[in-house]
């Protein structure tokens, strides 16, 4: 038998190929046109596959008593027609990729390389490709673009049942779990590319593939991150359905980097409290202590402060006795940026600092670095410019041989909104240069941040419609890419430049735009900003007003951080 086409039609040319093949050509009044939405499953379980099309319209054809809907139900029971052509295909095939094409079934996304095909079978890659080109050239597998792979819906539910009734239930679950360590292994690897400081360490989940894909570089990281998402996403599912916790940890905290420049904070959420279920399950109390970790950075970045701080606590229980100094310099960090965000000041300074003595305690200078130029940026917003230049400039002058040096872009933005008055022209040096690094980075909060922060520095020239331009820039982008929350780490800095700009309807705007979540979200210190920023708004008409809001905002500062 010629081996079965799988090539697809256009939707209008599958419906002119099911009416041919029905009996019923197009135009005429038959079961297919007095039933449409019938007809359009019946296409849509057909994948616009030709031979899928003319077996469905023969079996309309030769039983003129059935209705669409009997054809829709026969065709969902299970094994047909389809299933003896796919066979007379597969069985022209050796042992070997009989084998290939019914675990093919088992992958958890819809397109696929041959890397993980090599890990799935427990082949070499060389044997993969070989085998992936056969069942391509025998019309079992698609190529919808160079090197990935599909299954037709039609032929992955052939290969699935074909697996379920011919491998042994051990075989189909030691082929999923090595498809879970090469993920885990192959995340772990693009990882370990990024300029990121809180990567996720060295993967323990499984032994490693004997073949990875080779990341040259974090572009190249980004685009597989990019590829694999979908199957990266399923695959957690996966292992979830089949609790393989230690790959349920491990997944997850491999994707931090990536989620920081592509995705929202919804599905990290997600990850990451099944994740403390499996650390949980696994009752290894360094992994549930990064769990917690994990979960509390999630909560922040949605802006669940307090769930935030919930988590945070509970980590830090479990991660400071397991005497990992870098896990807790990370953690430390952490809970420096949320207790900022919280409205406190001389908690977060001493949190930064001490991170940044756990860094230098573990050998890891670029820690290091990032904590200063994270205490420079506190330092900043607390109005002292001169001390947060001389850090932010420690941070900038650590040695290093990475040119996407991580603690660049916090202190460049630092040092460049700190010298905006002194000097200008260096301050535009330092804060294009951060601008450049986040877009470089692909990283388009940090994008939005650095526009922000300039439109800051531009104020404090005395450029006031030029600092509008790059607020309403930073604002347009996270329109574009972020949730809602994000915004009010913006809101009153745009407020502040309005309101010297003359536009004091507008900043007053900003500012009560900014008031209206914080408090949900438990941002004090924008709280307190948006405060202060209403009551200089409202100091020359309405002074009374503007004494409140002043003191409402003076006293949301006061409180000291909890647990700190």
């Amino acid at each position: 038998m010629p081996p079965v086409s799988l090539d697809v039609l256009t939707p209008q040319d599958s419906a002119e190929l099911l009416a041919r093949a029905g009996g019923e050509p197009a135009g005429t009044d038959g079961r297919l046109a007095r039933e449409p939405q019938a007809a359009a499953e019946v296409l849509r379980l057909c994948g616009n596959l030709p031979l899928a099309l003319r077996l469905a319209g023969a079996r309309l054809r030769h039983r003129p008593g059935w209705t669409v809907g009997v054809l829709v139900e026969r065709m969902a029971e299970g094994p047909s027609e389809f299933d003896t052509a796919f066979a007379m295909s597969v069985n022209q095939l050796d042992h070997g990729r009989r084998r290939l094409f019914r675990l093919l079934s088992l992958l958890p996304g819809s397109v696929f390389d041959e890397y993980v095909v090599a890990a799935l079978a427990a082949v070499p890659l060389r044997d993969a490709r070989a085998m992936l080109e056969n069942l391509l050239d025998a019309h079992l597998v698609q190529q919808p673009a160079p090197g990935r792979y599909r299954l037709h819906d039609l032929v992955h539910r052939h290969a699935l049942r074909a697996t379920t009734e011919q491998d042994p239930a051990a075989e189909r679950q030691r082929a999923l779990i090595r498809m879970l360590d090469y993920y885990v292994h192959a995340a772990a690897a693009a990882d370990a590319t990024m300029p990121f400081l809180s990567r996720g360490g060295v993967a323990c989940a499984g032994p490693a593939p004997a073949d990875l894909p080779k990341f040259a570089g974090k572009n190249t990281a980004l685009a597989w991150f990019g590829a694999e998402y979908t199957n990266l996403l399923t695959a957690f599912d996966a292992a979830l359905a089949a609790r393989a916790d230690a790959h349920v940890c491990e997944l997850p905290r491999f994707m931090r980097s990536y989620f920081a420049r592509r995705c929202g904070t919804t599905q990290l959420n997600v990850l990451f409290e099944g994740s403390l279920a499996a650390a949980r399950r696994l009752g290894d109390p360094r992994q549930l202590g990064e769990a917690y970790s994990d979960l509390g950075f999630a909560r922040h970045n949605a802006g669940r402060m307090a769930e935030a701080g919930e988590a945070y606590e509970t980590a830090a229980v479990l991660v400071t006795p397991a005497g990992d100094a870098l896990t807790e310099a990370e953690l430390t960090m952490r809970r420096g940026y949320l207790g900022w965000d919280q409205g406190y000041v001389e908690e977060p300074l001493e949190l930064f600092r001490l991170a940044a003595k756990l860094y230098a305690d573990a050998g890891c200078p670029m820690g290091t670095a990032h904590a200063t130029a994270y205490e420079a940026w506190a330092l900043l917003q607390s109005g002292h410019r001169e001390e947060a230049a001389r850090l932010a400039r420690e941070a900038l002058e650590t040695p290093h041989t990475d040119p996407a040096w991580p603690p660049a872009l916090t202190a460049l933005i630092t040092l460049g909104v700190a010298v905006a008055r002194e000097e200008p022209e260096d301050a535009f040096g330092h804060l294009h240069r951060a601008l450049a690094l986040a877009r470089e980075d692909g990283h388009r909060h940090n994008e939005a941040w650095c526009l922000n922060c300039l439109g800051v520095a531009l104020r404090r020239m005395g450029r006031y419609e030029e600092a509008l331009a790059s607020h309403r820039e930073a604002f347009a982008l996270l329109d574009e890419i972020f949730e809602e929350q994000w915004k009010i780490h913006f809101l009153n800095a745009y407020g502040e430049t309005c309101r010297l700009a003359g536009l004091p309807d507008e900043a007053l705007r900003l500012h009560r735009q900014a008031l209206d979540p914080a408090p949900r979200l438990g941002h004090r210190h924008e709280e307190a900003m948006a405060h202060e920023g209403i009551a200089a708004v409202l100091d020359a008409t309405a002074p009374s007003a503007a004494a409140e809001h002043r003191a409402a905002g003076q006293a949301l500062l006061r409180e000291p951080l909890p647990g700190a």
